[in-house]
């Protein structure tokens, strides 16, 4: 497996806040973590129906991973929490900022104001750091290349570049069709690691030449739906008329080895003051097994 990351490829911490995103994405990553546990809840009554003829090891793992997957979910809910207490707090300094604005010249208010100022740019500069240490919990995304279907756009012979951005994370592949109507590709594993404001971009060309390239068709793809603790086939409608489609099977490892998980404390924490299937756009239809919902109309990115 190829991981399509380094130091240089993760996400600046935002100068924005980006509270509604986050949101959404929090609600996501709770819910795959907590299906996570379900999933594993419901193999750990299994085997303990079948205690004797199943081997002690097996359960003991499935234990020690299930204590893991609840201390990430707390911690993850208490990030959320401390992020929840940073907007409020700035949006308490917002409404005062409005106030001194409005309010006459004095010497009072012109204090007034540019404490105020300063407590909005903090609670700020709290929430983009919070935001940058909740990602850095969404464990990773890693995709299986299942190749192109086109009914009869495919040909033998027919070559094809698909490429896939993620934020900063690249992955690049290219791919023959066969006379036997198999695919060969030259990657077909990548991790992507989660983010909480980026989409997935997917544009797929086929190279007819050197100086001969023809876009089929690009979409950007939501990614809600793929925090889910069991591998899903995506089928991604790539053009329009919906003939030609991605096919990759996702599947979310819900703890990263670059996750901070077994940290006491985060620093981000420490320093706060004051403390399954989704819809398509009209145009595009999906393979429900489940899918990825493309969020832009297809067409050339």
């Amino acid at each position: 497996v190829t991981r399509m990351f380094t130091g240089s490829t993760k996400n600046p911490t935002p100068k924005i806040p980006q509270p509604e995103r986050l949101d959404e994405v929090y609600s996501a990553l709770r819910r795959g973590l907590q299906s996570f546990l379900q999933v594993h809840q419901l193999e750990l009554d299994s085997l303990g129906q079948q205690i004797r003829e199943s081997k002690r090891n097996g359960r003991l793992a499935i234990e020690r991973f299930m204590r893991r997957l609840e201390f990430h979910l707390s911690k993850v809910e208490e990030l959320y929490d401390a992020y929840c207490m940073q907007r409020r707090l700035r949006d308490g300094a917002s409404k005062m900022v409005a106030a001194f604005n409005s309010a006459t010249g004095s010497k009072e208010a012109r204090e007034s104001l540019n404490e105020a100022n300063r407590g909005y740019r903090e609670y700020t500069e709290h929430m983009c750091s919070l935001e940058s240490e909740l990602e850095n919990q969404m464990g990773e995304f890693h995709i299986k290349m299942k190749g192109l279907v086109g009914y009869a756009r495919l040909c033998a012979g027919d070559q094809y570049e698909v490429l896939m951005r993620y934020g900063r994370q690249r992955w690049r592949m290219k791919g023959r069709v066969e006379v036997s109507s198999k695919q060969v590709w030259d990657s077909e594993d990548n991790v992507f690691l989660p983010l909480i404001t980026e989409l997935l971009s997917i544009k797929v060309t086929e190279l007819k030449s050197l100086a001969n390239h023809v876009v089929v068709g690009s979409v950007s793809c939501e990614t809600l739906d793929l925090f889910c603790p069991l591998p899903q086939t995506v089928a991604v409608d790539i053009n329009d008329l919906g003939t030609v489609k991605l096919n990759l099977e996702v599947n979310w490892r819900s703890v990263s080895p670059q996750s901070s998980l077994f940290t006491t404390s985060s620093p981000c924490l420490t320093s706060l003051p004051c403390l399954t299937s989704l819809h398509l756009n009209p145009c595009s239809t999906f393979i429900y097994l489940p899918i990825l919902s493309v969020i832009a109309k297809p067409g050339h990115l």
